[in-house]
């Protein structure tokens, strides 16, 4: 195990990026289990609010991004320097990642149905600097023997052929299966052979004219939501907590 770690982390100089999902990870995790327990009242923690502003965490996020951020850039890929911005970059990234909604609204949404979309992006983020820190060889280049390194160009075919599948599952709105098929193949075949979503750019453009087509990818598509919502929302609550709900009109809460 130390070997390969020294190999596949430590010597590409990966070990910063390694310490920055890390720190990320466990600010998002901490984050959210500090605002939980505003929310319910419990523990000694509280609102910032001073002068009765609410001061939001994604403000020191922004001020430890920007700082890790130059401290990195300053400090290169190795050594001890680098691994402390690495984890100043981190920690800043996760605190303003969690209120990605916030800036994307620019309204506090942190309870509500439009924050879900920052457990997404955090999710989303953690997925894609792990496939950086697997490297750029997904289907085992690394691993090969000294024989079949010298037959490296049937490799980079299928390594090219998966990128455009990737591509298109891509354009046909299918970002989870096309993240998860950077590292497996296949899956990426999936998200490019079946229909496209109806709100994605392949739609837009190839089943403009195609009424069958297009009524397939919305029947499809809303079967799709309907088996998938509830796990997703039971993940999604697990790790951010479940938003506030809004009750009806008429209904009483």
């Amino acid at each position: 195990m130390g070997h390969w770690f020294d190999q596949n982390i430590v010597e590409p100089g990966k070990l910063p990026l390694l310490l920055a999902l890390a720190a990320f990870v466990l600010t998002f995790a901490i984050t959210r289990l500090i605002t939980r327990m505003i929310r319910a009242g419990k523990g000694p923690f509280r609102n910032i609010t001073p002068g009765g502003m609410h001061i939001h965490h994604v403000v020191p996020g922004v001020v430890l991004s920007v700082v890790g951020g130059f401290g990195a850039v300053a400090s290169g890929r190795q050594g001890v320097a680098a691994g402390i911005w690495a984890v100043v970059f981190g920690a800043g990234a996760g605190l303003v990642l969690d209120e990605f909604a916030l800036i994307l609204h620019l309204d506090d949404v942190y309870w509500t149905e439009e924050g879900r979309r920052s457990v997404e992006v955090v999710v989303l983020t953690a997925a894609l600097v792990l496939l950086v820190l697997g490297g750029f060889s997904p289907l085992g280049v690394n691993e090969l023997s000294s024989d079949e390194q010298q037959d490296r160009l049937g490799v980079i075919l299928t390594l090219i052929v998966n990128f455009c599948f990737v591509l298109i599952a891509l354009f046909k709105g299918k970002a989870r299966l096309a993240v998860v098929g950077t590292l497996v193949p296949f899956v990426a075949l999936i998200g490019a052979v079946r229909l496209a979503r109806p709100t994605s750019m392949w739609a837009r453009r190839f089943y403009r004219n195609r009424h069958r087509a297009r009524a397939r990818s919305v029947l499809r598509a809303y079967h799709h939501d309907v088996r998938w919502v509830g796990p997703r929302r039971r993940f999604e609550d697990l790790i951010g907590g479940a938003p506030d709900r809004v009750p009806l009109p008429g209904r009483k809460s």
